[in-house]
């Protein structure tokens, strides 16, 4: 597996917020971005905006936005982060034109941040969810069997998009959520990991109001695109670990990248140039014990 490293002026820009930092390490497995299979053909791609709430222990924490893809396909739906498709095509683009780091760190600080790093895919395999990701320089591989959200079905109705919507209640993963679905697209799915309508989901949100996906256009696919996979040179992982993995990356970022990569250096400084050796990230993760 091909990985390139380059260091540009920010380290972790979408996990680091308020901390000024001397160097970053992006890692671009361009492997895992040319050489993916097609696992099904996508019929409709809808954009969703995600506002979640990192911190909630601070008073004047401020939700964060990330664009979401759904692509939905005969068999098969992928969701994942925009922001991310976007900065490992400029990046990869710049590398394979033999872009200098001023140009790199240009487009890179034009970018906006990516805070979601998974892809996940829903009925793949049969009956399960594949959950993608890459933390520090492995590329991790997570397949759990498929929970269908238990829906509580209303007689609201709403107007979103200039759909005709219907709300439902459910509990899943930890949280009860509020959704609104229009069986004028009659695709039983969603954003994240919710599906089980009779109709699309257009807008989900928690009661604590933590987490929040409301879509912003639905697109009709009129040409063939495939659906693409990238699943070689993966370590598989249970959810379990792969919580515990998040939560130790939340807790000592720079002490789990020191782990993770011993042969990258890290250093970190404040606002003010002094080193900081260790820190705490807020941890406020979607799915939650019961």
């Amino acid at each position: 597996m091909k990985k390139i490293l380059i260091p540009t002026l920010m380290l972790f820009s979408c996990l680091l917020q308020a901390i000024t930092a001397q160097a970053q390490i992006v890692v671009i497995d361009t492997d895992a971005i040319i050489n993916q299979d097609s696992i099904d053909q996508k019929r409709i791609k809808v954009q969703y905006e995600m506002t979640y709430l990192k911190d909630t222990i601070s008073e004047d924490a401020k939700p964060v936005k990330e664009t979401l893809i759904l692509e939905i396909g005969k068999h098969i739906s992928k969701c994942y982060s925009y922001n991310a498709y976007v900065r490992d095509s400029v990046l990869l683009a710049d590398i394979q034109a033999g872009a200098s780091q001023e140009t790199i760190n240009e487009h890179l600080n034009g970018m906006g941040n990516a805070n979601i790093s998974y892809q996940i895919f829903k009925h793949y395999p049969a009956g399960k969810v594949t959950t993608l990701d890459r933390l520090a320089t492995t590329n991790f591989l997570c397949e759990e069997e498929e929970e269908r959200p238990e829906w509580e079905l209303l007689p609201d109705t709403a107007t979103i998009l200039s759909y005709h919507c219907q709300k439902a209640t459910c509990r899943f993963k930890g949280r009860t959520y509020t959704a609104w679905y229009t069986m004028e697209i009659p695709v039983s799915d969603g954003p994240w990991k919710l599906f089980g309508l009779p109709g699309l989901i257009v807008q989900a949100e928690d009661t604590r109001k933590h987490y929040r996906f409301r879509c912003t256009g639905v697109e009709q696919c009129e040409t063939s695109e495939p659906m693409l996979i990238h699943l070689k040179g993966r370590e598989k992982i249970s959810r379990k670990n792969l919580n515990k993995m998040y939560e130790r990356m939340a807790k000592d970022p720079i002490g789990f990248m020191a782990s993770a990569a011993p042969n990258v250096k890290v250093n970190v400084t404040d606002e003010h140039g002094n080193p900081i050796k260790s820190f705490s990230m807020p941890y406020n993760p979607i799915e939650l014990a019961e």
